[in-house]
């Protein structure tokens, strides 16, 4: 197999013959000596930073928690731990060392010499991922951006080129820069230029939604923790076929698609990168561009893997994020809770679950459901179409029924509820239109009027629904 050369800071990991061998080390915090530290168990989280070395095709060979009283700032773990950490890796032949805290790239450094490894921290490996991941030039200018971000607070004194370099000829040359200030210099320069190119990406994006609201197709985005099933249920519910797979950031770019409402409407469905616990803010930050689907969303799903026993804390960590865009998570008016892969709970819970959800307020109830199996779909899209139907105002339309242009336009246009016709050659359309479209409609058809009903009936989709 050929080398393959880590993005992180240009190290390359060997892997000979095979797959990088890679130990993970989970280095927390004890409750005494950190009571407010994450409500997850050390187990769990252990867990998940496998789960995230796994992701990117290694051989896991070993992990290990290990209980910190406090901090050190030379190895961030404790002298008589790393001495026998140490002869864990020489023993398993370690490569790589995953380390599931944030290091500071002394503690970093340190503890390379000490194992004689490679040593990835939680930022560098989901940022290894995300490299790894990518397949669009978006996404690929996206995580470039957040890999240069970390790698230039990497730069260290640790090459034998760090002389001083002359600058100029004979006694008119001064001092120049150092290697690392020339490096340093280099990626902010490449920094400046991804940072162009992805406010283009950003107006081309605000482009899109200006003519999708022209349209007007509302917009729809799934968020939630990775691996909550949300490429799954995207996939369910608009026929497509986005790679969705049992692995922590499965997607990364972006996908856009048709949703159609049980009562013919439609909106437009966006699958966005899955958050996770400890999400660097430079990943957040790359990724702003891309997040601005969620921030101009009309409805955001939440999805949760409610089989998960990290559950609440996994949802936790999504509002945090979510608050980081300014997004309200408990703006109910908008956001809609769905928890997922309840088709990995036994009967009993299942039903208890639903029972919990039938008991909370209309606005707070989340939406039970199965991906997988469709289970509470249909009760989910009725959700999605309440909710969009709220602050959207109800026209009625006469046109005369041999007038197809004015029809195609409401077609077009708006999201038509129903259609009667009278014997005098009249078409009557009761629509529901975006706010901003209403003075619009009402300049475009002058016999236009406020609708005596708000609800829509239930008509099939021969009769209601915008365009394609």
């Amino acid at each position: 197999m050929n080398d393959k050369k880590a993005p992180i800071d240009g190290v390359s990991l060997q892997r000979r013959g095979g797959k990088t061998r890679v130990l993970v080390i989970g280095p927390y915090l004890t409750d005494r000596a950190a009571p407010e530290a994450s409500i997850r168990s050390r187990a769990a989280r252990l867990d998940e930073a496998v789960g995230l070395a796994g992701a990117i095709d290694v051989e896991i060979v070993g992990k290990e928690i290990v209980s910190l009283t406090q901090i050190r700032p030379a190895t961030y773990l404790g002298k008589g731990k790393v001495e026998e950490l140490a002869e864990k890796v020489g023993e398993l032949e370690v490569e790589l060392v995953a380390v599931d805290c944030a290091l500071s790239p002394v503690q970093q450094r340190n503890l390379e010499k000490a194992f004689g490894a490679k040593v990835i921290d939680r930022t560098g490996l989901i940022l290894e991922i995300f490299g790894e991941r990518a397949r669009t030039a978006e996404g690929a200018l996206q995580v470039e951006l957040a890999h240069l971000t970390y790698q230039k607070s990497r730069l260290v004194r640790s090459w034998t080129h760090l002389e001083r370099q002359r600058g100029g000829f004979g006694f008119l040359g001064g001092p120049g820069e150092t290697q690392i200030e020339t490096d340093r210099r280099l990626i902010q320069e490449r920094m400046n230029r991804i940072e162009r190119d992805l406010e283009t990406v950003k107006k081309t994006r605000g482009l899109h939604r200006k003519s999708r609201r022209d349209v007007p197709f509302p917009i729809v985005a799934l968020v939630g923790y990775t691996n909550a099933g949300k490429s799954t249920l995207f996939n369910r519910l608009t026929n497509a076929e986005v790679f969705a797979k049992d692995l922590l950031f499965a997607t990364l770019d972006p996908t856009l698609r048709g949703l159609k409402l049980p009562h013919g409407g439609r909106a437009i469905l966006s699958d966005t990168v899955g958050f996770i616990s400890d999400l660097p803010h430079m990943l957040v930050s790359a990724f702003r561009a891309t997040l601005e689907e969620v921030r101009e969303a009309d409805i955001i799903l939440h999805v949760r893997d409610i089989s998960h026993e990290d559950s609440e804390a996994q949802s936790a960590d999504v509002e945090k994020i979510l608050a980081e865009l300014d997004v309200d998570a408990h703006d109910h008016g908008r956001l809609i809770e769905v928890w997922n892969k309840i088709d990995l709970e036994p009967v009993e819970e299942r039903a208890r679950l639903r029972t919990s959800a039938a008991r909370r307020p209309e606005d707070e109830r989340p939406c039970v459901v199965s991906a997988v199996t469709g289970e509470g779909l249909d009760d989910l899209l009725l959700a999605i179409e309440s909710r969009l139907a709220r602050g959207r105002p109800m026209l009625s339309v006469p046109l005369d029924a041999g007038d197809g242009e004015g029809q195609a336009w409401l077609y077009a246009h708006t999201e038509v509820i129903s259609r009667a016709n009278d014997d005098e050659g009249h078409a009557f359309f009761e629509v529901r239109v975006a706010p901003e479209q209403q003075e619009r409609i009402l300049r475009r058809f002058p016999g236009a009027s406020a609708a005596r009903r708000n609800a829509p009936p239930a008509l099939d989709g021969a009769q209601a629904g915008w365009s394609a």
